[in-house]
């Protein structure tokens, strides 16, 4: 008798998720390699739902079945009401991303391609000290229950972490930066060259005012605008009634050239998979649509206490239940071209690299951000680097007025699509 089965026998509905990863790991350190390692992992969750509630349990002994099984009942006395069943056998879109190529990556390989990374930024500048570090892993998921429900992926995730150094007498530039895929469609080579472009920027220094300012956003600068905006989006937030946004669907609160939309059958990206983590198809859900609002993020439990249905979004850990999370985000590009953007700006500041992503009242929208990077626009073009700077705003307020939003954009983090954002008048603070 399976597992599944065997919980089956004991509870109303019963699911099984598993995970096995296996991942090769290689650091560069200082342009040196560093350290070089294989890590496999597995492991079991199981929920149940109870008499009404829901238990769960998690083991990465995947012998401990009598132990996961006593555990769950025991959890599953306590557990919160489970106003949901788990889903029916439903077929998800075709999603590739699992990449050969990706997955026969030795340590060999991605020591070469660690190199061939490196070289790319030492062509601008050979005294920078970089710190790499790749991983690429095999990663099978499955989830089965008790409604006759199975899903099951592998993808190929590779990863790259970036942190550059440079010392000029006691000016320090520091970049940080990162980068993922399930394909080498798209190999991490022109990301690095972006890398080398933001170095010669930087070669020259410069001083901004204080004031109110146009401020453009880089694609990674814009991630203090996006991340209230997914706080909000979020179903467990809505219902909770602490988004912005709950209780304002079809409501224009934006200006009319933003959209996002949350993507999760994108075919070589991180975020994708035909399933979501509870076995639910993952699907595209437009969230904001020319500044109206018009969708949250929902898993299981969150959609059915806000009466909606889930928007596969389910996603977990081993040792986590299941919660509405975002898959691929994307902010829909715009009109502009990027070089006209900057053409037209007679004084202002491109910020791209932001310190503490987070800080300030996130889910009201208010951000207040110090930034490791950022440049002077002087007659329209950018002229140096800038220190010391740091911007406030509210992105509810600030939103509802774009200057401008770039036709190019590009993927932050691995899991963020974000165009140049152009707001004419933002607080800037130059020490």
């Amino acid at each position: 008798m399976t597992l599944l089965e065997r919980l089956s026998e004991k509870s109303e509905q019963a699911e099984v998720f598993s995970i096995e990863s296996e991942s090769v790991q290689v650091s560069f350190e200082a342009n040196v390699l560093k350290s070089a390692q294989v890590e496999e992992t597995r492991g079991i969750a199981l929920r149940a739902i109870v008499d009404g509630r829901l238990g769960f349990a998690a083991s990465s002994d995947l012998a401990a079945e009598e132990k996961l099984l006593d555990n769950i009942l025991a959890s599953a006395q306590h557990g919160d009401p489970a106003p949901f069943a788990f889903p029916e056998p439903t077929a998800g879109p075709q999603v590739e991303v699992y990449d050969e190529r990706v997955a026969g990556l030795t340590i060999a390989g991605l020591v070469s391609l660690g190199q061939e990374l490196m070289a790319i930024v030492h062509q601008v500048d050979p005294q920078v000290h970089v710190k790499l570090d790749l991983e690429r892993s095999v990663r099978r998921v499955s989830v089965h229950n008790s409604q006759g429900g199975r899903a099951e992926e592998v993808r190929s995730p590779l990863s790259i972490g970036l942190m550059i150094e440079r010392v000029r007498g006691d000016d320090l530039l520091v970049l940080y930066d990162y980068w993922s895929a399930t394909s080498l469609e798209e190999p991490p080579h022109a990301f690095m060259q972006g890398i080398a472009h933001k170095l010669e920027l930087a070669e020259q220094s410069a001083t901004v005012r204080s004031g109110r300012q146009p401020v453009l956003f880089s694609p990674m600068g814009a991630t203090v605008l996006g991340l209230p905006l997914m706080e909000a989006v979020d179903g467990k937030n809505v219902y909770r009634g602490t988004s912005p946004l709950a209780g304002r669907l079809g409501e224009q609160l934006f200006d009319s050239q933003l959209t996002l939309i949350d993507d999760g059958t994108l075919d070589g990206r991180p975020g994708s998979a035909s399933h979501d983590d509870e076995g639910v198809p993952t699907q595209r859900t437009v969230l904001i649509e020319d500044g109206t609002v018009r969708g949250f993020l929902y898993d299981l439990k969150t959609a059915a206490q806000a009466l909606a249905t889930s928007t596969g979004n389910g996603s977990r850990g081993l040792f986590s239940p299941p919660r509405p999370s975002p898959s691929n985000v994307i902010v829909g590009p715009g009109k502009t071209p990027l070089a006209d953007i900057i053409a037209g700006i007679e004084e202002g500041v491109l910020v791209d690299s932001p310190l503490g992503l987070g800080q300030g009242n996130v889910i009201s929208g208010v951000f207040s951000n110090s930034w490791g990077l950022a440049y002077r626009i002087e007659k329209g073009e950018i002229v140096g680097r800038v220190k010391d700077i740091s911007i406030a705003g509210n992105v509810y307020q600030d939103l509802r007025h774009i200057a401008a939003i770039s036709q190019e954009s590009e993927w932050v983090y691995g899991g963020l699509r974000m165009p140049y954002i152009l707001l004419e008048s933002v607080n800037v603070t130059s020490k």
